[in-house]
């Protein structure tokens, strides 16, 4: 299994000024001994190109890679129709920001606060999502949402549209757990379309349970720790690192005795 850290995990000491992307990157690196990252676009300071390319030579320098860009403030869909155009365009340039940086992977939100879709939202959904297929195949990373609010937490909805954008660079970003309909099945629904994963502290108890899942469906990208709380980051991080790390090496040193190796 490949991993990554959130660098949301570390929100609370953005907020104090106690950490930016660069700091980020040092700590996956030095303190994890991750070669991956996992960036919320909130920790980067601007679009200015030449700022996202500092931000690509600080992961070459220490040969790392963005796994995923997690991107907010560009959702999809929204009632309203100027703040739909803004979140467009915010979401053009954090596309043109992953092509920058690298991305394997990007989430973009559907956005709608409500469980269920209208058929204009659904439609326009399944467009714009098109659109970013496209270009996620033109630059080399994959697209989708997150389970993450409003309609993208009702596991039908997300595999409405799924089958509706029908392209190899859509997929989604599966939030274990994090469901308002169907909770007891929508992991096992969804893993099938994950292309990357965020395990939260409160997911950590019943990982083995998720980790089997995605044993099951063939999955080939990074495990992604995700932390909430904003409190002891560093060391709330690296429990949730080592226990999901533990859990995964017992759960296939399991298997392999159970076929003799």
């Amino acid at each position: 299994m490949k991993y990554t850290i959130a660098s949301y995990s570390f929100h609370g000491m953005m907020n104090e000024g106690k950490m930016d992307v660069f700091g980020y990157l040092e700590s996956a690196k030095y303190r994890y001994h991750l070669n991956s990252a996992d960036i919320w676009n909130m920790m980067l300071d601007s679009f200015d190109v030449d700022y996202l390319k500092k931000v690509k030579e600080a992961m070459d320098e220490k040969d790392m890679y963005l796994a995923n860009l997690c991107v907010d403030c560009a959702e999809v869909w929204d009632p309203n129709p100027e703040a739909k155009e803004q979140w467009y365009q915010n979401a053009l340039k954090n596309l043109k920001a992953a092509e920058i940086l690298g991305a394997e992977t990007v989430r973009i939100d559907m956005g709608g606060r409500d469980l269920e879709m209208t058929e204009e939202q659904f439609e326009y959904t399944v467009m714009r999502y098109k659109e970013y297929a496209k270009i996620a195949h033109d630059c080399g990373f994959k697209i989708g949402p997150e389970n993450h609010w409003g309609a993208s937490r009702v596991p039908e909805n997300i595999k409405k549209v799924y089958e509706a954008v029908d392209h190899p660079s859509f997929g989604i970003l599966l939030h274990f757990d994090n469901w308002d309909v169907d909770k007891e099945n929508g992991d096992r629904l969804c893993a099938q379309y994950a292309f990357h994963t965020h395990l939260a502290a409160w997911v950590i108890p019943q990982c083995e349970e998720k980790l089997r899942i995605l044993d099951s469906v063939g999955y080939q990208g990074h495990l992604g720790i995700e932390h909430h709380s904003s409190i002891n980051e560093y060391s709330q991080v690296a429990w949730q690192l080592a226990t999901a790390r533990n859990t995964w090496e017992n759960m296939k040193n399991q298997q392999l005795r159970k076929i003799g190796v």
